[in-house]
């Protein structure tokens, strides 16, 4: 038995040294080039910063918590776009979520053709590279073609505006979940655009389960409904909880993020340091705040084996 506990512990020694060897080029780029910055902007937010700009130069004055109490209590928007970005996000990441498993699973099916369709569902991430994002929001004839579809969309004589109008007007809670689905639906592109890596990691997690486990199930008289559920939902948990982290910042750190927007453009055009450093924290602890919840929400259902 002593034996076996420092077999254990020797291998969860050298997993550990290994995970933070794979970490140490973040760990050593954040030490080198973003920890003096963080301390700055951190010392921003305390201070009226006064800019010079015929000499480049910046002096800061202290000034306590005035600029947290102009987030909070002064500025007019910032409050109401963090609470819509959190509702958007609480609705765009299970979907997000669902629809990569979803393609995950099918991708991971033997059919011909199947490295094709791969390449084709890896396009996401293409697209939502930095030239493609600028290309698509500087294309007119892109953005008439986005302004066509939504006015298609919004068509209260076309067959899905109808439905929707009848299954949403009903009431009560399934009226509700409707409307959502609808509203996921109306933005199936954005979902798609955002789930190119979350089905690579799961189509990764899927491969490596063992198709041992599911001969076994079938041999003890187990449907693949329920092989699905006891085998491969929880031997792909722990993918679930990557997936749900990488969305959630993904999500709060996109470009058409309403938060996001507001802090660049009072950097950019107001220069009022300060004020845009703070909003900055703000958004940053909270975000954090939400992962750690997530995290250890999540996390007291992911299932590890050896």
């Amino acid at each position: 038995m002593e034996k076996k506990k420092k077999r254990r512990k020797s291998l969860a020694t050298k997993n550990a040294i290994a995970g933070y060897l794979f970490i140490s080029p973040f760990l050593i780029g954040l030490f080198a080039f973003m920890f003096i910055p963080l301390l700055e902007s951190l010392r921003m937010c305390f201070s009226q910063v006064n800019i010079n700009v015929d000499e480049h130069k910046f002096s800061m004055v202290f000034s306590g918590l005035s600029n947290f109490k102009k987030v909070f209590l002064v500025d007019p928007e910032f409050v109401r776009l963090l609470v819509d970005e959190l509702i958007r996000m609480v609705l765009d990441v299970p979907a997000t979520i669902i629809f990569s498993f979803f393609i995950a699973v099918l991708l991971n099916q033997k059919f011909k053709g199947r490295g094709l369709v791969r390449s084709i569902f890896f396009l996401p991430v293409i697209l939502s590279a930095g030239v493609m994002v600028g290309l698509e929001t500087n294309n007119t004839l892109l953005q008439g073609m986005q302004d066509v579809i939504k006015e298609s969309n919004q068509m209260s004589s076309s067959i899905t505006g109808v439905l929707e109008k009848i299954l949403v007007t009903t009431g009560g809670s399934s009226s509700v979940f409707m409307e959502y689905v609808f509203g996921i639906v109306n933005h199936v592109y954005d979902i798609a655009i955002a789930s190119g890596i979350q089905i690579i990691i799961f189509l990764s997690g899927l491969q490596t389960i063992s198709q041992s486990m599911f001969e076994a199930a079938k041999i003890e008289g187990a449907t693949e409904w329920e092989s699905f559920w006891k085998i491969t939902v929880p031997m792909i948990s722990s993918l679930i909880l990557v997936n749900v982290v990488y969305t959630i910042i993904d999500f709060f750190i996109r470009t058409d993020n309403q938060v996001m927007e507001k802090i660049s453009e009072t950097m950019t055009q107001k220069m009022d340091y300060g004020f845009t450093t703070a909003m900055a924290w703000v958004y940053f602890m909270i975000v954090m705040v939400v992962i750690g919840v997530v995290s250890a929400i999540i996390s007291k259902r992911v299932y590890y084996y050896e």
